[in-house]
């Protein structure tokens, strides 16, 4: 059976699918570093971002499988692993996300010059989800740069950001 999907299409979104997997591998290497360092609130809180982009992943896996497509399960890129302050763990999640959106708006891009009215239509929660994901990481982002090098304020921080629950169209993660 033949994929219904313009193979600049399926090559685009195999390549999505690598970056949501290394983003997933990055949050996790992230909590790691919070976790070694102490800060259960952040370490926790970017478990859950770790498992909220293989959940994006696993989106674009079940779309490329809906459509025939062939769907690559990629290999992981070794994220980095020593960060030398919080600042610097939310400051490279921001960067991330900022990528993140980059690359999606390309892909909606590429779609409309198919015209692939289905992946444009798949690729809208994406966009969404993109404008929570930036805006949230720029807030954590702004409030740890706030706090500065103040260690008591870095405690209530790391406390409170456990309350973050991260909600997506997907569902919420605890």
């Amino acid at each position: 059976m033949k994929a219904m999907l313009h193979p600049k299409i399926e090559n685009a979104l195999n390549a999505q699918l690598a970056r949501e997997s290394a983003a997933s591998s990055n949050y996790l290497a992230m909590a790691v570093w919070c976790d070694q360092q102490s800060l259960d609130g952040c370490a926790r809180f970017f478990y859950r971002q770790a498992d909220e982009e293989r959940m994006h992943m696993m989106k674009i896996l079940h779309y490329l499988i809906e459509c025939n497509a062939a769907a690559e399960v990629p290999g992981l890129p070794k994220p980095a692993a020593a960060f030398q302050s919080v600042q610097q763990v939310f400051h490279s999640a921001l960067e991330q996300e900022q990528a993140v959106t980059r690359s999606i708006n390309e892909l909606v891009e590429l779609a409309q010059e198919c015209s692939d009215h289905s992946t444009q239509h798949f690729l809208q929660w994406y966009v969404a989800e993109q404008i929570e994901e930036e805006a949230q990481a720029k807030n954590i982002l702004d409030k740890i740069n706030l706090i500065g090098d103040d260690k008591g304020g870095l405690y209530l921080f790391d406390r409170d950001i456990q309350q973050i629950t991260v909600t997506s169209s997907i569902g919420t993660i605890k």
